[in-house]
């Protein structure tokens, strides 16, 4: 699909780097040529997920340790990475938290462990690389990972869907606003895609095919390698003409039903319990 030189020398920062769709992305811009920084809270995981990605890709890969949520530590974490690299061309803010439940069983400091990765987490990267870039006077490109319940809202994801409502009002406010600097702003939505997280967090026995399958219209969940190519699409030279748009690939599960996980309705207080144990048990 892509020359195997599209992304050569492109240094790319991508959040929550080290597991799940992160990773599935940062291979596929190594395969492509691309210098690759991953970031995220756990050092210890996010170092091995970077040796693993050197020796299956041959590219080069700095861990950055960082709690997107915390300013500062974002500051520091953009710096490290322009230090080690020279510059940076492209940032995927990739990094979310999100389970299921009952609006009513969730306290608020489970509404901030949401809205602080996704929302706050987004802009403070979002921000601290934009002024770098316009005081730099050097354009870049950067893509946010948001979902399809951005546009209608789902219940029982309430903070992840008011978070991922906010970055793509982001998205597309700053792809007007700083389109003079040179800078794109674009987003995926992306429907289920199987990672270890998303099934622990939101499918009850973390499986998908309990759920979503049967409602698909394509029958199936997402492949991974699909999701990377089109973000290796979005950030890459040959969308140099796409602005502001946030891409949506689930098959046409959200024009089936909105709202992704409405289904949840189904379960029981007991099938809640379990869930919240599962959920609980990623920590």
């Amino acid at each position: 699909m892509f020359q195997a030189d599209v992304l050569k020398d492109k240094v790319i920062i991508i959040t929550g780097g080290g597991t799940g769709l992160g990773r599935a992305m940062g291979e596929r811009f190594l395969e492509l040529g691309a210098k690759l920084a991953i970031t995220s809270r756990n050092l210890a995981r996010l170092e091995q997920s970077a040796a693993e990605m050197r020796e299956a890709t041959g590219g080069e890969v700095f861990a950055v340790p960082c709690d997107v949520r915390d300013a500062a530590q974002v500051e520091q974490m953009i710096e490290q990475i322009w230090q080690h690299y020279g510059t940076v061309d492209v940032l995927v803010n990739n990094a979310a938290g999100n389970f299921a439940a009952p609006t009513e069983r969730l306290s608020t400091r489970a509404v901030d462990a949401v809205l602080g990765i996704v929302l706050h987490g987004t802009f403070y990267c979002t921000l601290a690389l934009g002024k770098k870039w316009i005081a730099e006077k050097r354009g870049g490109t950067m893509l946010n990972l948001l979902a399809t319940y951005a546009w209608t809202g789902s219940a029982y994801v309430v903070p992840s869907a008011a978070a991922k409502a906010g970055v793509m009002a982001l998205t597309q406010s700053l792809a007007v606003e700083w389109a003079k600097y040179g800078i794109r702003m674009n987003g995926i939505a992306p429907g289920p895609f199987p990672t270890a997280g998303a099934q622990q967090g939101l499918t009850l026995g973390g499986d998908f095919s309990q759920f979503v399958v049967d409602r698909n219209p394509l029958k199936r969940v997402g492949q991974l390698r699909e999701l990377a190519n089109l973000a290796t699409y979005l950030i890459s030279d040959y969308s140099a003409y796409i602005n502001g748009e946030v891409v949506v690939i689930d098959g046409g599960e959200w024009l089936a039903g909105a709202g992704e996980f409405s289904m949840l309705d189904k379960l029981s207080d007991e099938d809640w319990d379990k869930l919240e144990a599962q959920a609980r048990s990623r920590k």
